[in-house]
């Protein structure tokens, strides 16, 4: 099968603030995929944009890191026709044009950002980048250049809504499609939104770094479900024998969207099996084929001889009124496996919030310890930075 290359639309505009944060490696980004190279998204003390040395045979390939929330960071290597195949679903299923302005609010270390301003090249739209503004400055921009599609994350759209709230803020009617991915869309942020973006459809995604999109929700989601299979994509679970059950287990998935092999570094949780990956997240199906997330297996922890997933109970702390931020922590504890930190960005008493999880995930996902952080260390993919909380938690104790 032919191997198709990224290309540099002739009508792609990048708009924004002068001086905006992506500005200089989106220019960079730019001039290699008009050359149709391979290039590489290069972390590190500075992140940087840079030309990809392949091998004959490897067609158009496209490199970059982790965000590394939960071990060590490794380098995805992909074809760019991975990526080209979910441009054209996009195109078609959501009727992108090169007349819709792409928006983005956080860093190209970010896949999510990355990959929006790829497609907006691809497709010659417009892309305002917004990377390094406060959320109220977004807003602003996001409305005076008349942005039509947002791919954010959920933290991404906390912040957006947050900033709402203000008393100089303004909806904003140009907006045709959100895309939100990387964590799990809380229902009061949604709600936020959908009185922020009145037109706009909000478009929840799940998928990871080695396989791209994976679910797509609308409005006939149930709640708690991240949507059915993306189009072109096979859902399977499977038990810990590798074998499809009706119940709980590990997704795996199939589809022209997912990456070849890691540049550097590896993961035991990442495995292949007849053509179907996974990348050891576990959730379960419903007869209508919603896809439900349990939580990343090497995240999940025993309390008390229960299987805990801090995932769930982030999802529900995000449910409650002053909390914009949190993340779960599960340090060792001799009598019951595990003992859980709840770090909390916002407001709210701990007393209370340990009695809701108790109420509504009982006993053994229940914090032990609520502890209330004026800001959370986070990622450029918009994610709790777990391995810099964890260290100063440490330090606090």
């Amino acid at each position: 099968m032919a191997q198709h290359r990224f290309r540099l639309h002739g009508d792609f505009a990048l708009r924004g603030p002068a001086g905006s944060g992506n500005a200089v490696l989106l220019a960079e980004m730019a001039a290699l995929i008009g050359k149709g190279q391979s290039l590489a998204i290069c972390a590190g003390p500075a992140l940087r944009i840079a030309p990809l040395a392949t091998q004959p045979g490897d067609g158009a390939l496209l490199c970059w890191q982790t965000s590394g929330s939960t071990g060590q960071p490794k380098r995805i290597l992909r074809t760019q026709d991975s990526w080209i195949q979910s441009f054209r679903t996009n195109r078609h299923g959501f009727d992108l044009a090169p007349s819709d302005r792409y928006a983005i609010l956080g860093s190209l270390a970010s896949s999510l950002c990355a990959y929006a301003a790829v497609e907006a090249m691809h497709l010659g739209a417009g892309l305002i980048d917004l990377h390094g503004a406060a959320p109220a400055a977004q807003l602003r921009q996001l409305r005076e250049h008349a942005a039509s599609v947002l791919y954010c994350s959920p933290a991404q759209l906390r912040l957006l809504a947050a900033a709402a709230r203000g008393p100089d803020a303004q909806p904003l009617p140009g907006l045709r499609h959100v895309f939100c991915g990387g964590g799990k869309l809380d229902a009061p942020t949604l709600q936020a939104i959908a009185a922020l973006c009145p037109t706009a459809r909000i478009r929840e995604f799940y998928g990871a770094a080695e396989t791209s999109f994976i679910t797509l929700s609308d409005a006939d989601t149930p709640p708690g479900s991240v949507g059915r299979a993306y189009p072109g994509v096979q859902i399977q679970i499977r038990d810990t024998q590798g074998q499809k059950t009706d119940g709980p287990g590990e997704i795996w998935v199939k589809s022209p969207y997912l990456f070849l092999r890691y540049a550097e570094g590896n993961s035991d949780d990442t495995r292949w099996q007849d053509d179907f990956l996974t990348v050891g997240e576990l959730g379960k199906l419903d007869a209508q084929g919603h896809l439900y997330l349990l939580g990343r297996r090497n995240r999940m922890v025993t309390v008390a001889d229960q299987n805990v997933f801090p995932e769930a109970i982030e999802a529900h702390l995000l449910t409650l009124p002053g909390i914009s931020q949190c993340a779960v922590l599960a340090l060792p504890d001799r009598m019951r496996g595990h003992a859980l930190i709840a770090a909390i960005e916002g407001l709210g008493d701990a007393g209370a919030i340990r009695q809701s999880c108790r109420e509504h995930l009982g006993p053994a996902s229940t914090p032990r310890r609520v502890l209330f952080l004026p800001r959370l260390p986070m990622l450029d993919s918009g994610k709790p930075d777990l391995i810099t909380l964890a260290a100063q938690i440490g330090a606090m104790s």
